[in-house]
């Protein structure tokens, strides 16, 4: 049996993506909006939280590869928290390496 992985079709940038999948279009673009707010919130959070984390670093005086040791990742990984890489990382992960530094997380809804 051959598998097909020919590419049947390619959505272009900044095309809506829900109503290529179907969608009416007053409900792909309230889907749309949805999925943009999420996403914003969500690197905001990120951005957030890893502002924290460079200050300690810098309040700290600490190289990346001391601040590497205490936060249990590598030396890259503390590179991108540094610059704001925050594709690269989850809340989780972000909200752990606080907690490894004594900065819990509490989170507060509304």
């Amino acid at each position: 049996m051959k598998i097909d992985t020919e590419i049947q079709h390619v959505t272009k940038s900044g095309a809506n993506l829900f109503l290529e999948l179907g969608f009416t279009p007053a409900e792909a673009k309230r889907l749309q909006a949805a999925s943009r707010k999420q996403i914003n919130d969500t690197q905001l959070l990120k951005q957030q939280l890893m502002a924290e984390l460079s200050v300690w670093i810098s309040e700290h005086h600490l190289k990346q590869a001391e601040a590497a040791e205490i936060l249990m990742v590598s030396r890259p990984r503390v590179s991108d928290v540094v610059n704001s890489k925050t594709g690269k990382f989850t809340i989780d992960t972000l909200v752990e390496m606080l907690s490894r530094i004594g900065k819990p997380v509490k989170l507060a809804v509304g």
